[in-house]
């Protein structure tokens, strides 16, 4: 299997150890090829107390906070004293001398690592001077280009630039064309300038396609024997009309002493991506797709991902199944794992199958509802053992040909996506529970999904503020608070005016959920163990999990000793699903932004959804977009940010505004570039 060795767009990841020389560098996501040590000179003012290291991140002032591993509090780093760092470099820094009551200060004294080396933004020109002006406001300097970099690029294109030299803090870094984007605003423009902006390529090599178009079509006799063949089984997809990868089916089938045997079959990525191919080193890289709002940019070329592996209709197809007698309690009687062989039936989208659940008419009704029972007491099962009943709401966007939002809705999430989400996640923590009882005996490695307990400061400022506004959450015996308790204070405000801030609240003070060889449980799920083994078309974990537990299952497990190497590829993961999250979202306020700019001056209802030191920030109640007030365009009074308690207050009036207030604002103004919106009060 390939280590995941981020990739530089015009350097291409070459076949090779890439697992070994990614341990060799240390777990890092982006500019591996741009690698120096920039050493500069220690300010002479401030003695050397001692040097510690960390990841420096940049706020959009240019000041830097260096969080270090066993401090408390980061370290603040003046932006004169820099010294080339930029937002996410691992960084050596010098400990000035401490203040009492001031925050921490440090210099960077070398970098370590480059986090970035590649910046999306507009070519300027001053003269004859190229300048390259990013869109990352975490990018604090301009980069020149010098004329020979232009690759064909002129001023106020967009473009993609390569950061090829900055030694010295003083002087501009110099850079290099990458790839001309095109005409800033422009849809497939600003598009790709998410994807590529967060490491990503919107394309493929010619060397990964090739390595696709390779791969036969037809599956062997032999293959097949060594599989249990459930094509006669009847089996069906759900998933979004629109979808074009389908990588789960069900299987459904009744059994002579009452129960019901329900498949969950996968596709199975791993029989045709093997191990240090191209193609593995290439999902290994991206780690995950990405689905922006009019796109999706797949892990694999589209041959595997909406062909070769998707479980389309009246198609065999290879997968990898996690098999279930149910009673009629949906509790789980036997379980059988292994590789099996499909046909599906039929595929439905989510608003077929829920069409024929609730007219009880249509194809496979007896099966839909059958299933759709189950996952409803699978739910119940699972939200009674913990699990954090979160209420979301993801929108959907109308575009027209040139790509213009002319309309936000919500997407709807009835019961068939319910029933499609509990069978995944039943798949997902058995499997998990079948490699830990064969850990624990064994010593071997697996990939886990886990998600971590809230972190005890957030959660008692939380308690402290539900207290305020007269609710009650109760804490264990130890002081923490458990998903239970969590969940009897979200239902006791469901419906309450209250409801939002508190939900809004609440996400706040959690943990986000990982991949890691150490299982330490899914609190939000409720979960002892818990992974991912649902997705490995677009999920690069979940492909990891196939090849571990077939090797559990013919008696090979992974050893300990490549428990570091698995470690290092779960960590990357999930940086590379944070980066997805981040273009994902991008594409979204974009969009948002975008049919904003055309509405400029009406009005909205919304709620609070965030508070700062520097405005209000209000979501619209129709359309989930977000935009800030201006502590500063509040006439009134001078208004003051009480951070515990999630509130702005007024010095002189005590006017308040806190998470989840209703308000009528009025849209001021946008700035696409920045992708922000400008509120006002409405009168």
């Amino acid at each position: 299997m390939g280590y995941p060795k981020k990739k530089h767009l015009k350097h291409r990841a070459q076949s090779g150890d890439i697992r070994r020389r990614a341990e060799e560098r240390g777990i890092r996501r982006e500019g591996h090829e741009q690698k120096k040590v920039v050493r500069q000179e220690r300010p002479e003012r401030y003695p050397k107390h001692h040097l510690v290291e960390g990841t420096i991140r940049i706020s959009t002032k240019g000041v830097g906070y260096v969080a270090v591993e066993g401090m408390k509090e980061d370290i603040e780093v003046d932006p004169s004293f820099l010294n080339t760092a930029l937002d996410g470099d691992r960084v050596e820094v010098l400990l000035h001398s401490k203040i009492v009551g001031i925050r921490q200060g440090g210099s960077v004294e070398k970098i370590l690592f480059r986090n970035k080396m590649h910046f999306v933004g507009t070519l300027e020109r001053t003269n004859r001077t190229y300048t390259f002006i990013p869109d990352d406001v975490r990018m604090y300097r301009p980069i020149l280009i010098p004329e020979n970099k232009l690759k064909g690029a002129k001023k106020g294109q967009k473009v993609f630039v390569e950061l090829q030299k900055w030694t010295d803090a003083k002087r501009d870094p110099l850079g290099a064309v990458v790839r001309v984007l095109g005409r800033p605003g422009a849809h497939d423009v600003e598009m790709e300038s998410i994807v590529l902006e967060r490491g990503f390529d919107t394309t493929f090599s010619a060397d990964v396609l090739e390595a696709a178009e390779k791969i036969p079509t037809a599956i062997p006799e032999e293959e097949i024997a060594h599989r249990r063949d459930f094509r006669s089984v009847l089996t069906f997809t759900i998933d979004p009309k629109d979808a074009k990868d389908f990588d789960d089916a069900l299987s459904f089938s009744r059994l002579p002493n009452g129960n019901v045997e329900v498949g969950v079959h996968i596709a199975d990525v791993s029989y045709y991506v093997t191990p240090g191919s191209r193609l593995d080193q290439e999902a290994a890289e991206r780690g995950t797709s990405i689905y922006l709002v009019d796109r999706t940019i797949p892990m694999l070329p589209e041959r595997l991902s909406n062909g070769i592996c998707s479980l389309v209709p009246d198609e065999d197809r290879l997968t990898f199944s996690a098999v279930f007698e149910l009673d009629r309690h949906a509790r789980v009687v036997q379980a059988w794992f292994g590789k099996t062989i499909i046909h599906s039936a039929k595929r439905f989208s989510y608003e077929e199958a829920q069409e024929v659940i609730d007219s009880g008419r249509g194809p496979h009704a007896q099966e839909l509802r059958a299933l759709n029972t189950l996952g409803k007491r699978l739910r119940e099962e699972r939200i009674a053992a913990g699990a954090i009943a979160f209420e979301s709401q993801e929108m959907r966007f109308e575009l027209d040909q040139d790509g213009k939002p002319i309309r936000i809705y919500p997407k709807v999430f009835q019961d068939t996506n319910k029933l499609i989400e509990e069978f995944m996640l039943l798949a997902n923590k058995k499997v998990a529970e079948l490699i830990a009882k064969k850990d624990k005996r064994t010593g071997s490695v697996f990939v886990y999904r886990v998600h971590d307990e809230p972190n005890e400061e957030k959660m008692a400022d939380l308690k402290d503020y539900l207290r305020t506004i007269g609710v009650n959450m109760k804490h264990e015996k130890n002081g923490k608070i458990s998903s239970q308790a969590i969940n009897r204070m979200l239902e006791e405000v469901r419906g309450h005016a209250e409801e939002p801030m508190i939900q809004i609240a609440t996400v706040r003070a959690m943990a986000k959920a990982v991949y890691s060889t150490t299982n330490i449980g899914h609190f939000g799920l409720g979960f002892e163990y818990y992974t991912h083994f649902t997705s490995p078309i677009r999920r690069y974990p979940d492909l990891m999990v196939h090849r571990l537990l077939e090797n559990y299952l013919r008696g090979r497990p992974v050893s300990k000793k490549a428990l570091a190497s698995e470690e290092h590829v779960a960590r990357y993961a999930s940086q590379m699903e944070v980066a997805a999250a981040e273009a994902e979202r991008a594409s979204i306020k974009l969009k948002q932004v975008e049919y904003w700019g055309e509405r400029i001056g009406e009005t909205w209802e919304g709620a609070v959804s965030g508070v700062t030191e520097w405005g209000i920030y209000v979501e619209d109640t129709a359309t989930k977009t977000e935009g800030m007030i201006s502590l500063r365009d509040i006439p009134d009074d001078f208004y003051f940010l009480e951070e515990k308690k999630y509130r702005i207050v007024g010095k002189e009036s005590g006017r308040t505004f806190r998470l989840g207030d209703k308000l009528r604002v009025k849209v001021f103004a946008v700035d696409l570039k920045k992708k922000q919106i400008t509120l006002k009060l409405a009168r």
